[in-house]
């Protein structure tokens, strides 16, 4: 596990950005934490990572589920706030974004423990006041492990 407190919604941006960078096509990040904790910037981050020129205007997929956004790598936004596992997996065709050509990034995650791929990158966020954010990645599976381990080390 690496941590790190990022002190502004810019720097969560710039966080993830190296994260997003990091990833390669059909990268799956997980995103947890509670509402108004950093989630939908640090996706913002992922997207600029991962070339998206208009990143500053992702923003939360709630009420469509998902949002596409297209880079150097495509960003697949899901918000599964207001779905139930069941509804969502009948809702649309998960897989192609899940194992995708993009990165995956997926708020809300702990509602569809079942789906989850077998290796994926955990990023669970808290807010710790105004723009203060304690950020917490964890590899599931090597090639994630490895991403944490590199960002462990400032590389």
């Amino acid at each position: 596990m690496y941590t790190v407190i990022t002190h502004s919604p810019e720097e969560t941006i710039e966080t993830a950005g190296v994260i997003g960078r990091s990833l390669g096509p059909g990268s799956f990040v997980a995103l947890s934490g509670d509402l108004g904790a950093g989630k939908t910037v640090f996706a913002k981050g992922l997207a600029k990572g991962a070339g998206v020129a208009e990143y500053l205007y992702v923003n939360s997929p709630s009420f469509v589920i998902l949002k596409q956004y297209k880079g150097k790598m495509d960003l697949y936004h899901f918000d599964l706030y207001r779905l139930e596992e069941k509804d969502f997996e009948e809702t649309l065709d998960y897989r192609r974004y899940f194992y995708g050509d993009g990165i995956a990034a997926v708020e809300w995650c702990d509602r569809i423990p079942h789906l989850l791929p077998e290796e994926y990158l955990e990023v669970k966020i808290v807010s710790l006041g105004d723009n203060e954010r304690k950020i917490t990645l964890r590899g599931i599976g090597k090639r994630y492990e490895e991403l944490v381990e590199h960002m462990g080390r400032g590389s």
